[in-house]
């Protein structure tokens, strides 16, 4: 499942990350912010109902705000 579908408050794990569909710069970021594979996530707000955008993410202890375009990007497992 692609980190930009799964529900909110569920808990899951990064299993995958494409990381030659990001940009340079958005990869940099991401991997700053902590994710990589095995990261505990989960899902905690999306944006307006029209675009969605951006959307909350705990990783870790921290609250990360991304793109629906980056997290697409990204492939979890359930926990």
């Amino acid at each position: 499942m692609r980190l930009s579908d799964l529900p909110l408050r569920k808990a899951a794990h990064i299993s995958e990350i494409d990381w030659s569909s990001l940009g340079e710069a958005e990869a940099k970021r991401l991997r700053e912010l902590g994710f990589d594979e095995g990261v505990a996530i989960e899902a905690l707000h999306s944006g307006s109902f029209f675009s969605r955008d951006p959307i909350a993410f705990r990783v870790g202890r921290m609250t990360v705000a991304i793109r629906r375009a980056q997290a697409s990007a990204i492939r979890v497992a359930l926990a």
